[in-house]
């Protein structure tokens, strides 16, 4: 069974977008997701550093949406 994260999105409908921002970041980083979605065998560091990379990503798309630029 996979894990359910503890975090409810406030607009569900991201879900896939957002699912694929976390495999793009994770082939930048060189981090396999797993399968079955524990992430338990994996270091802090590359948990850290994909949780990290996410978050900036998601800064630069709002900063975009904020200054009138759609284009990601």
């Amino acid at each position: 069974m996979a894990s359910q994260g503890r975090n409810n999105l406030v607009v569900p409908q991201a879900t896939a977008a957002l699912q694929q921002l976390k495999v793009e970041a994770a082939q930048e980083l060189g981090v396999t997701i797993p399968q079955d979605g524990y992430y338990g065998n994996y270091t802090s560091r590359e948990t850290g550093s994909l949780g990290g990379y996410i978050t900036k990503r998601l800064v630069q798309i709002a900063e975009q949406q904020l200054s009138g630029r759609s284009n990601l």
